[in-house]
């Protein structure tokens, strides 16, 4: 198994500008990489992350483990009585250990089951291509993995089911669309990509991720976000934008209705990609950008529409 490198960690650290004392919050612990770093300023740290393995690979650390998704971070955090912290990092997608792992099922480089659970629970992956219908399969291969193949990736799925290991599903993908890519990438990556991020529902928790670290973040704290899939990064740029105010103002043809709401991010800084000599050092880094802001004193947004809805007044 090869090691697990962080990737932009210098830059990850260098946006979250930790302190001693501070609390930071790793939200996705993975093999430990950006908590060791944070440990090195002497923060206090709590580390999340859903799959057992990763918990279990930094029993070690002087931490408070927390086998959660990030999507529960007020829940975890709550049970250990914090509801305010000074710096949160997230490092969306799936880990170096577990594309390594034959067995979890996430890579077609070596054969294993058709699996790819972060948590190692519910339906697999091998249960959503022997299950969905073909209309399912083909949104899911397109929206979630642009595949423009994906009509008759699906089609072919459905006429040669049932799929129960890896590399069954990445032969047919092949004789498909082809045994090369003009990429140069395996035709299959961008199928086995969907279907990671549809089987851990990884656009929805980056959704509740992210209001959840607007929530906890106390004013000046610290947002720091990697992430290394064009519609994870979409998200994180959408999001700091619009908590930033710094969304287009409307027109004398289309004017603004409802009234601005108060900043709950500071305008986010330029996003961070990896430089040369980082992508020499690891090729994974490739696709990795890095998106940074620090928390306002304003209400969290999420909290104003609560507000809204129950009634009550900020």
């Amino acid at each position: 198994m090869s090691g697990h490198v962080p990737v932009l960690l210098e830059e990850t650290m260098a946006a979250l500008a930790l302190g001693a004392g501070q609390i930071y919050v790793d939200a996705t612990l993975g093999a430990g990489g950006y908590m060791c770093a944070a440990l090195a300023h002497g923060v206090t740290g709590y580390g999340f992350d859903r799959d057992p393995d990763a918990i279990a690979r930094n029993a070690d650390l002087p931490i408070t483990l927390i086998q959660r998704p990030f999507s529960e971070l007020e829940q975890g955090l709550a049970e250990h009585g914090v509801h305010e912290v000074d710096a949160i990092a997230f490092d969306i997608g799936v880990s170096s250990m577990q594309i390594d792992s034959p067995e979890r099922g996430f890579s077609f480089q070596a054969d294993g089951p058709l699996d790819m659970r972060m948590s190692q629970s519910g339906p697999s992956a091998a249960d959503i291509i022997n299950t969905a219908s073909e209309a399912e399969l083909a949104d899911i291969l397109y929206h979630l993995g642009d595949e423009p193949g994906a009509r008759r990736i699906a089609r072919a799925i459905v006429a040669d089911r049932p799929f129960t290991r890896t590399s069954e599903l990445a032969r047919l993908v092949r004789s498909v669309l082809g045994q090369k890519s003009p990429t140069g990438k395996d035709p299959a990556t961008r199928s086995f990509q969907a279907l990671r991020i549809f089987v851990n529902d990884e656009l929805g928790q980056l959704d509740a991720g992210l209001e959840a670290a607007e929530r906890l973040l106390r004013p000046g704290g610290r947002l720091a976000v990697v992430s290394f899939h064009s519609a994870e990064d979409r998200k994180v740029k959408v999001f700091l934008r619009e908590r930033s105010g710094n969304t287009p103002a409307g027109s004398r043809h289309q004017p603004d209705i409802a009234k601005p709401r108060p900043a709950s991010f500071s305008r986010p800084a330029r996003a961070v990609r990896p430089g040369v000599a980082e992508l020499a050092a690891n090729p994974r880094a490739r696709s990795a950008t890095l998106r940074a802001a620090i928390r306002t004193n304003a209400p969290a947004w999420t909290d104003s529409a609560r507000a809204t809805a129950s009634g009550r007044t900020a």
